[in-house]
């Protein structure tokens, strides 16, 4: 299904709920056939989309990762724990390849950057580390002393680095030598989520304040500050060129719109979402995304 601008009127639906996780499920990974979770019963589990059934993988640690990604062409996975220790496995031939205890508190968020062939880690004491993908070596530790990483975006080729940090502000890296070439003050309390829309070069930022914030990345100025939710927004992903999502701890989804930033869609208990603080969002497509949630379930949603 390829989405127009007069889909966009068309609700999302529940399609699938997986339960089995014991605890909060706290991030999602998805490879275009299997949604990977990572979770407080210290579990990383994953979940075959197509027939709605849990797989028989897992992988079981001391402590409860926070945050996965997959990376080099989905053959390999990175787990980061509550207590920074972060492993990387091999998918393809289902083991541990390395294992590292570099970070010293959380590891909050992990992302690829495959053009760079860089992998980006960062922790609750405001600690960047740059990984080689193809040798899984430490390249830079960078310390920011800005309290919790919670989220890291990239411009469409790479160069830009964008960290979401507790002090409020948002740092920009370039990410060949790693200078921080800008920053915004963005959210009081913390910028908990960012995404940035490469169509038309503007940032989109959620913080602590329940604020989703727009920029204009040309000229590094606001173009609108938008209350979005009653609580913390935890993830803001882009899911088609018509629509973005945020999720939030007062428990609700929201669908918005790119062209006039207005909501679409809001999904809450009563309508089929999640009773608890919800995460993460997972695109799987165009015109379909899961979700996770402190409830222990994972939500896939479809038009």
């Amino acid at each position: 299904m390829n989405l127009t601008s007069d889909d966009i009127s068309f609700p999302f639906i529940k399609k699938i709920e997986f339960s089995g996780h014991q605890g909060a499920i706290y991030s999602l990974v998805f490879d275009d056939e299997f949604i990977y979770s990572a979770s407080a019963d210290k579990y990383v589990t994953r979940w075959n989309l197509k027939l709605g059934i849990q797989d028989k993988f897992a992988i079981k640690f001391s402590n409860s990762p926070y945050s996965i990604s997959l990376f080099s062409n989905n053959s390999k996975l990175a787990v980061g724990l509550d207590n920074g220790n972060l492993h990387f496995f091999d998918l393809i031939e289902r083991k541990e390849l390395k294992f590292y205890i570099q970070h010293k508190s959380g590891i909050f968020c992990i992302q690829e950057n495959s053009l760079m062939k860089q992998l980006y880690s960062t922790d609750a004491d405001g600690n960047l580390a740059i990984w080689d993908t193809d040798n899984l070596e430490l390249l830079l530790y960078l310390p920011f002393d800005c309290g919790k990483i919670r989220g890291i975006c990239l411009d469409k080729l790479g160069r830009k680095l964008f960290l979401a940090c507790q002090d409020g502000f948002i740092r920009i890296l370039e990410t060949k030598y790693f200078n921080q070439i800008g920053e915004l003050y963005a959210h009081e309390n913390g910028v908990t989520s960012l995404v940035f829309n490469n169509e038309n070069n503007q940032l989109i930022s959620g913080g602590k304040d329940a604020i989703l914030r727009i920029w204009n990345f040309d000229n590094m100025k606001q173009i609108k500050a938008i209350p979005a939710h009653n609580f913390i927004v935890y993830d803001i992903k882009i899911l088609n060129a018509f629509e973005f999502i945020t999720v939030s701890r007062d428990k609700s989804i929201k669908i918005w719109s790119l062209n006039n930033l207005n909501v679409t869609q809001k999904i809450d208990y009563k309508n089929g979402g999640h009773l608890h603080s919800v995460n993460k969002i997972q695109s799987l497509n165009n015109n379909s995304f899961a979700t996770c949630s402190d409830d222990k379930k994972i939500i896939v949603w479809v038009k």
